[in-house]
């Protein structure tokens, strides 16, 4: 198990292995997850947006910029 020390300033250095692991180095952007109370997730944010392309599939239904609007516009007149 890998550990590190929180400091008085709230930082922590992560350790060389986890960080070759995770392929992150300085100016890197991470995110700490919540997977249950009291439980984190360290997750690396260094994916390009395009590596999200088909994760979920294809649509089963097209929706038009019109249409999108038209919901947004009707969801936010039922908000007042």
């Amino acid at each position: 198990m890998t550990t590190a020390t929180l400091t008085s300033k709230g930082q922590i250095t992560i350790p060389v292995d986890v960080r070759n692991d995770l392929k992150v180095d300085a100016g890197d952007r991470v995110e700490f997850v919540q997977i249950a109370p009291g439980r984190y997730e360290f997750v690396a944010a260094t994916s390009e947006v395009t590596e999200l392309k088909g994760m979920f599939g294809k649509p089963k239904k097209t929706v038009s910029i019109e249409d999108m609007n038209a919901a947004i516009a009707q969801r936010g007149a039922a908000a007042r």
